[in-house]
């Protein structure tokens, strides 16, 4: 056979995905442009290696098997390249950083002040939500995540290396603006915006809930922390989030935090990779960057919560 390492990397991502378009998006590539590699990668082999059934493709017998074999050969080639980064030490070295979006709030400021030190990293960083992160970890896409816990039942290596409380915030002229206390219950009938099923901050939320045996409705969901910031702000309702997420809106004063009794619910970020993962200088020396300067994006917030704070908080891990 007669192929190329691009042409077998276009494969695997479809392959993996089983779509042409997703391939395309994440390859940053026109869907003709793959349509093309793969089309020569079939001609090379001499078998079609997908089949379309309606509106889906599914992989035939031949493109199971060579999926198969390009998963392992694109691990031996990440492996190449880390060897090589690690000979190069940090002067040329690569990094692959997944966050989750509500991470990314103060972890782009962490990863400038890192290039600052090491400016000839080359750094490629990705926001995704949970689900994703998760898929990047299996798929060994990414040499360093920033996310909450983990699933325990997968096969990672996490570290805790920073609280992340999550508030109740309110627009500045909501009534119970200033009110000390808040009663769980007395928010029973106010109106929710949350983020979507299966997100690290809804679960956390509904499990606080669910635990003190009180039931709030999320009427609104919406699958990034920045339109809750901006539904809380002009009037839809009251919003769940972390308060990293609203750094600027507080200063302004255009959202605020209730003084809500058990919270903040504190949960805490993670330091993930895959376990038994070679990671690079380069990888090595982000991690430890995180583990010594995340504390000084918590000194801020501790003077928020602290403020007139005189209830128990709630920790939920999930």
């Amino acid at each position: 056979m007669n192929i190329t390492l691009r042409q077998l990397k276009v494969f695997e991502r479809v392959a993996r995905r089983l779509s042409f378009t997703r391939a395309a998006e994440e390859l940053y590539l026109t869907q003709p442009a793959v349509s093309m590699q793969i089309k020569q990668f079939e001609e090379s082999v001499g078998l079609p290696l997908f089949e379309r059934l309606g509106k889906k493709i599914f992989l035939t017998r031949a493109g199971e098997e060579l999926y198969r074999l390009s998963r392992q050969i694109s691990l031996q080639l990440d492996e190449a390249e880390q060897l090589i980064d690690e000979l190069k030490g940090m002067e040329g070295g690569r990094l692959v950083v997944a966050v989750a979006s509500t991470v990314h709030y103060f972890a782009i400021r962490l990863l400038a002040d890192f290039c600052k030190r090491y400016p000839k990293v080359r750094v490629n960083f990705k926001v995704t939500n949970r689900k994703g992160l998760l898929q990047m970890l299996e798929d060994n896409e990414a040499d360093t995540v920033l996310m909450g816990r983990p699933p325990e039942e997968l096969d990672l290596v996490a570290e805790a290396f920073m609280d992340n409380p999550l508030v109740i915030i309110a627009p500045a002229d909501h009534p119970r603006v200033g009110e000390k206390g808040i009663r769980l219950e007395d928010l029973r009938n106010e109106t929710f915006l949350m983020r979507e099923q299966g997100s690290g901050t809804r679960n956390s939320v509904e499990r606080f809930f669910a635990e003190r045996g009180v039931r709030i409705v999320a009427s609104m969901e919406m699958n990034t922390n920045g339109a809750i910031k901006q539904g809380v702000e002009v009037g839809l309702g009251l919003g769940l989030v972390s308060i990293h997420t609203v750094e600027r809106e507080l200063a302004d004063r255009r959202v605020v935090v209730l003084d809500v009794e058990a919270f903040p619910i504190m949960r805490q970020w993670y330091i993930v990779h895959r376990a038994g993962k070679r990671l690079t200088a380069t990888a090595t020396a982000f991690e430890e960057f995180v583990r010594s300067e995340a504390q000084r994006f918590v000194a801020p917030f501790n003077a928020i919560l602290g403020a007139g704070k005189e209830t128990a908080i709630g920790v939920v891990e999930c």
